[in-house]
């Protein structure tokens, strides 16, 4: 048997700055690049098998999550592309009494072919964009395609929220007014006085998150909740679109009279999310209409006499599918830090 000197592609680490500048430049392609890899997805050319959580006995608040997964097969008709890889995301809600983020995460880019990793990249901002990406395509399909709302109601103001609605306005959604809740008052009126400004919309931060609800046509959940708080039915009455982002906060009689949409039914059925909660109380999954893909495909449409909740449990292959877009984009800018010999050279194949 002939050996051959294996020669891995260079390790390339990516940074924040450059992360963000790059994602931010592209809002539309990123919504078209989940669209994209959720209909590879769908097609079977993706494995994303469950997150594994990490957990400290001493510190129950506290967890550091790995997605790993891999973007299997080339999809022709697509942007997708090939790739392996890894996220590692931390949630350390203590932080925020620290002065930094409660969430810290990178990922590691796998050649599809060699198995070797080729990049490592920041990636809360990765992570929050892929989140808001999805956010938008399901407010697309649920929503209508006039991009309007009359009323926005965003209860949670932290990063993920900020994401969402940052890319909502960048790619052409419009809204007559936009009303901020969150346990920390303070923290709602900065948000909503932040994105008035930047938006030049009205704005306003209310303690009140009945009304908020229930005076919106588009709401966005974006909360640190671990358990269903919002149990009245009636506050949604009027068949607003939910983005349910943060997965935990409606209780089973929201769920029950909605028309619900999925990211993926078995991960988004999981880890007492609120659907999952349902789901074990009723032993079946029937009052899940379908997935995301099933949507764009026009498999599932929408019913507008009720509430409609997209409550996406969130995949690694979307962090995959703009990791190595933001990787390629960087590297043909001639960005990125390379690290020589970051691998041994003594490698050879076949022995």
């Amino acid at each position: 048997m002939t050996d051959r000197m294996l020669q891995p592609a260079p390790f390339t680490v990516i940074g924040a700055e450059a992360v963000r500048r790059t994602l931010a430049a592209r809002p539309d392609h990123l919504v078209t690049l989940v669209r994209d890899t959720y209909l590879a997805h769908d097609a079977g050319l993706t494995v994303n098998p469950d997150s594994y959580f990490l957990r400290f006995p001493d510190r129950p608040g506290d967890r550091i999550i790995a997605l790993p997964a891999a973007i299997a097969g080339d999809d022709p008709f697509s942007g997708v592309k090939p790739v392996s890889g890894i996220k590692w995301i931390a949630s350390f809600p203590g932080n925020l009494a620290r002065g930094v983020d409660r969430a810290s995460a990178v990922l590691v880019l796998n050649d599809a072919e060699t198995g070797y990793p080729f990049a490592c990249l920041e990636s809360s901002i990765i992570s929050a964009a892929r989140t808001a990406a999805s956010a938008v395509l399901g407010a697309e399909l649920l929503h209508g395609p006039e991009k309007r709302a009359r009323q926005v109601a965003v209860i949670g103001t932290g990063p993920i929220a900020r994401a969402i609605t940052d890319m909502l306005f960048a790619t052409g959604w419009q809204a007559g007014e936009l009303v901020a809740h969150d346990l920390d008052l303070a923290r709602a009126t900065a948000f909503a006085d932040a994105i008035g400004l930047r938006r030049r919309i009205p704005t306003r931060a209310t303690a009140d998150i009945a009304a908020a609800i229930s005076q919106a046509d588009l709401v966005i959940f974006a909360t640190t909740a671990s358990r269903p708080h919002v149990l009245d039915a009636g506050l949604f009455a009027h068949a607003p679109t939910v983005l349910h982002i943060s997965l935990r906060d409606l209780g089973p009689e929201v769920i029950l009279s909605a028309w619900n949409l999925v990211d993926d039914v078995d991960h988004a059925l999981k880890a007492d999310t609120s659907l999952h909660l349902v789901e074990k109380a009723r032993g079946d999954r029937g009052f899940v209409a379908g997935t995301i893909a099933d949507a764009v495909r026009g498999r599932v449409v929408p019913d507008r006499s009720r509430p409609r909740i997209f409550s996406p449990f969130g995949m690694g292959i979307l962090d995959l599918a703009l990791g190595l877009d933001v990787w390629k984009t960087v590297t043909d800018q001639g960005g990125g830090v390379v690290v020589p010999d970051f691998f041994p050279r003594t490698a050879t194949l076949g022995l």
